[in-house]
């Protein structure tokens, strides 16, 4: 045993290389196991002092990695700014965590874990899990790690000591169609029951969600405008449900042409039918029918058929359908979230300035020049490219369904 003065703590050996550190943060006392040499022991004791001084010390904590998950994900997963994360991301963290960490590293304590311990957890996984999974495996540990050092469970993240993390994988970008490729997806959508679905992500790059979310009542036919204030979200913990925008820059009013407003009109008119009960074709004043309050454009079809036009259809019964269709008009490989690319890449071969294009589909600028870049190796959208002299003299235009006229946002 090593004496030392009160307030210097004290350090007992217990065997070779492993000692007991026992001092005193204001009142309280502490204890903790540590392994190494008698140097090392004390070095590691007056770092302990020093963080009491500071106000940085941590208290010796038993909690596992699995404990301390747990208490994270059921706060919602904070991460920096001390924000909680929305429902869908929480529940894929919480995947993550079950699947790819706690089964190896859950029953370690928390304090316990190093660096080397990450080290051997990514060796296993490495072949095992696609290189985008193991980066989100990486990223999901690093934010729960380093929560528990901004609430005084670990004193240093070992996030920051690893040998390498999981290299950043390379994004699928999706696909940009160009114009006659559109025209042709667009086209085999003729009489399915997603056509006006299809048209209009094509046509406004709405994301899936927020189609899904629009009502009626965001439609303004006289002024030609579109407002996009919610989503749609499906999660295991809530089914399907209205959530805000995630940003400020989410809610919009965007400008849409003739043919689109017409074939939102022409859906509208089929639903105060049903409403009324009249079959179509049948000449009837449908002038005094009202839909009810807060109905959907896109409702659930099944609800549609049975008079209910606020509940939502399932985003993930749209993608496989449109998966389906799309693959059988000859596109295997789009997917549902590419028409809002498609129509970013389009409007910029237009001309049309960055600022715009990103504020029409609720995006950072710097974001929609970078994602299209990497969509678009070739650079066909950049201004002034061999395809922009081209489209000058062929204006883009669809004979069957909408067609893209000017663009411009609304305040």
């Amino acid at each position: 045993m090593t004496k030392r003065s009160y307030g210097e703590g004290g350090i007992d050996q217990r065997s070779e290389n492993i000692f007991r550190l026992r001092y005193r943060i204001g009142k309280k006392r502490f204890t903790k196991a540590f392994r190494g040499n008698l140097a090392e022991a004390k070095k590691e004791l007056r770092a302990l002092l020093r963080s009491g001084d500071t106000g940085e010390h941590v208290g010796p904590n038993k909690d596992t990695l699995a404990a301390w998950a747990k208490q994270w994900i059921a706060a919602g997963a904070p991460g920096r700014k001390r924000v909680a994360v929305g429902q869908r991301a929480l529940e894929r963290y919480d995947q993550l965590l079950r699947t790819h960490i706690l089964p190896t590293l859950g029953e370690y304590k928390l304090q316990q874990i190093n660096a080397a311990d990450i080290d051997a957890l990514y060796l296993t996984l490495e072949g095992k899990i696609a290189p985008s999974t193991a980066r989100s495996t990486h990223n999901v540990l690093g934010a729960c790690l380093g929560a528990a050092v901004r609430t005084r469970k670990l004193a240093v993240n070992p996030m920051l000591f690893i040998t390498k993390t999981p290299a950043r994988a390379e994004g699928d970008h999706g696909i940009a169609l160009d114009d006659q490729e559109l025209k042709t997806l667009v086209q085999g959508f003729m009489g399915h029951p997603l056509f006006a679905i299809v048209s209009v992500a094509a046509f406004t790059g709405c994301r899936r969600g927020e189609l899904l979310a629009l009502r009626w009542s965001d439609l303004d036919a006289h002024e030609k405008t579109l407002r996009i204030e919610r989503a749609v979200e499906q999660t295991d913990k809530h089914g399907l449900r209205f959530k805000g925008p995630k940003k400020d820059r989410h809610k919009r009013t965007i400008k849409v042409d003739d043919d689109l407003v017409a074939l939102l009109l022409s859906e509208r008119e089929r639903h105060l039918r049903l409403v009324a009960g009249v079959a179509d074709g049948v000449s009837v004043d449908l002038s005094l029918i009202k839909l009810s309050a807060g109905a959907l454009i896109f409702p659930d079809p099944e609800a549609l058929m049975s008079g209910k036009f606020t509940l939502p259809r399932s985003p993930v019964s749209v993608t496989k359908i449109f998966d389906r269709k799309a693959a059988r008009i000859g596109f295997p490989n789009l997917r549902f979230h590419d028409l809002r690319g498609t129509h970013e890449t389009l409007l910029l071969d237009r001309g049309v300035p960055v600022h715009v294009v990103a504020a029409r589909c609720g995006h950072d600028p710097a974001t929609t020049v970078t994602e299209l870049r990497q969509a678009n190796p070739q650079g066909r959208h950049q201004r002034g490219g061999r395809d922009q002299q081209h489209l000058k003299r062929n204006p883009w235009q669809l004979k069957l369904g909408p067609k893209l006229g000017p663009i411009t946002v609304c305040s």
